[in-house]
């Protein structure tokens, strides 16, 4: 690694880390992101709801508050011109007693003094209307309809790739290791080599307390936790049409049903204490846990559809609020960005700006900062007259290598010679969705590995599942060994 000064050095890449990346690519300024791991948004930003909550859940007068509801504005703003998957579905709290009901009208209040639009407090009836698969004992519900759905890695990936296309340098398996003080900013340890920054930005998640330890201990503590899922089938997906809450609790939002913009339905999450960011395994515990709660919003959940479960771990401290503050005079920690956190993203980009410019960073716009990013193929959401031109153009579109998502040859191509292009085959299930469907790979994994190995020149051993280490093929077998 090239032993440079930049001006900011950002560490991590999930989608805050992403969306502080793409927020000060707008200026002339010199940025260098530092990702752990191998791809864009590998840990928590990939493994969470996919929510984009309205910003009735804030305490008022939180950064958290203040940042969720302008994020919602910025999530429907970038959507189109970054082209993430994005539907504004709104979202239901429900409420299953008049105890229930009490927390929806403080919530309603919490909600219009945050500025989120629209607010109803509805009936009963008024629910069964909506969402008739719902509990028919329910008592009334809170309407919220600027909650949405989104992608979350396609989000973060979006963000990023804007950001280098706008000149941020993204350096992959670069763990900070060490930090030190210079005269004019700090020292930045990876095991790649160092790196010198004026200011440091530090955005790594559940990480985020002990890199800021390597320079000074936090004044919060981190108290991470794990929610697991249940993904179910498409044929589940018309199940509900909003996002279905429960009345929130001391240990989160309890769990939700709701529709994702792939067309599947996800169903959670519990909330458990672990020790870190590695413990996303799921327990039959939790998931029992996930199904008996579920039910009692949506009672004919049928989890014979489900297709996967998995895990994420949030960034939770012990402070109900995102710790968005100088750690020391040039190094802003970004930390506990637990929920609304993926909401709050692109906002959170526009706060971390605001606070350099206010210490003294001169953040000068760039004349030919691109503000959108090409458009794609998605071979799937083409008509026939689309995708018989594409399949002119390109006949690689015209090979279908997932069958359950209908995800073309000449798209996993077009990733992976993208600016930010994918080293295995989750990295490729994030961009183009191969992977996604009811055999989650069983059928066209082979044929992925086969196409990245191919078009990267890596050695087909090389080619990961997903991070550094998760191997699929560890060796040959000699002709006649078993």
């Amino acid at each position: 690694m090239e032993n440079r000064t930049y001006d900011i050095a950002v560490i991590g890449c999930g989608v805050v880390g992403a969306a502080i990346a793409r927020q000060l690519s707008k200026y002339r300024l010199s940025v260098c992101v530092l990702e752990k791991e191998n791809d864009v948004a590998v840990g928590t930003t990939k493994a969470n709801s996919a929510i984009i909550h309205a910003g009735y859940d804030p305490r008022p007068g939180s950064l958290m508050g203040k940042l969720n509801t302008r994020g919602v504005e910025l999530v429907k703003e970038l959507a189109p011109k970054l082209h993430f998957p994005y539907q504004p579905i709104g979202s239901l709290i429900l409420a299953f007693t008049e105890e229930n009901m009490k927390t929806v009208e403080v919530l309603y209040q919490r909600g219009r003094h945050n500025g989120v639009p629209g607010l109803q407090i509805l009936s009963a009836e008024e629910v069964r209307e909506m969402e008739p698969n719902v509990n028919p004992e329910i008592k009334g519900a809170l309407y919220a309809p600027s909650a949405g759905i989104v992608s979350p890695w396609r989000m973060a990936l979006a963000f990023a790739e804007s950001a280098v296309r706008n000149g941020v340098e993204l350096r992959w398996n670069s763990p900070v290791t060490g930090i030190a003080k210079t005269e004019d900013g700090y020292e930045l340890t990876t095991p790649s080599g160092t790196l010198k920054a004026r200011y440091v930005v530090n955005a790594s998640g559940v990480d985020a307390f002990a890199v800021a330890s390597l320079l000074k201990e936090p004044s919060y503590e981190l108290k991470p936790s794990r929610g697991e899922y249940y993904l179910m089938d498409k044929c589940a997906g018309n199940t509900v049409h909003h996002v279905i809450f429960q009345c929130p609790t001391e240990l989160g939002k309890g769990i939700l049903v709701s529709p994702t913009v792939d067309g599947n339905l996800i169903v959670g999450p519990n909330a458990e204490a672990v020790e870190g960011a590695k413990e996303t395994g799921t327990t039959a515990e939790g998931l029992a846990f996930v199904r008996k709660m579920a039910l009692l919003s949506v009672p004919g959940l049928n989890w014979r559809d489900s297709i996967r479960n998995f895990a994420g771990v949030r960034a939770n401290t012990n402070i109900d609020d995102f710790q968005i503050h100088w750690l020391e005079p040039g190094f802003l920690d970004v930390a506990g960005i637990k929920s609304p956190g993926l909401s709050s993203a692109p906002a959170i980009g526009e706060y971390v700006a605001e606070l350099l410019m206010q210490d003294g960073v001169k953040l000068l716009f760039k004349n030919d900062f691109q503000e959108e990013l090409p458009e794609r193929v998605h071979f799937k959401e083409l008509s026939a007259e689309e995708k018989a031109e594409a399949v002119r153009k390109n006949p690689l579109y015209g090979r279908i290598i997932c069958r359950c998502e209908t995800v073309t040859e000449g798209e996993m191509v077009d990733a992976l010679h993208s600016p930010i292009p994918p080293v295995s085959i989750d990295g490729i299930k994030r961009r183009c969705g191969a992977g996604m469907g009811r055999c989650q790979g069983g059928f066209c994994g082979p044929r992925v590995h086969e196409i990245i190995a191919r078009e990267t020149g890596m050695p087909m051993q090389d080619v990961m599942q997903d991070r550094a280490g998760m191997v699929i093929i560890t060796g040959e077998t000699k002709t006649g060994e078993r």
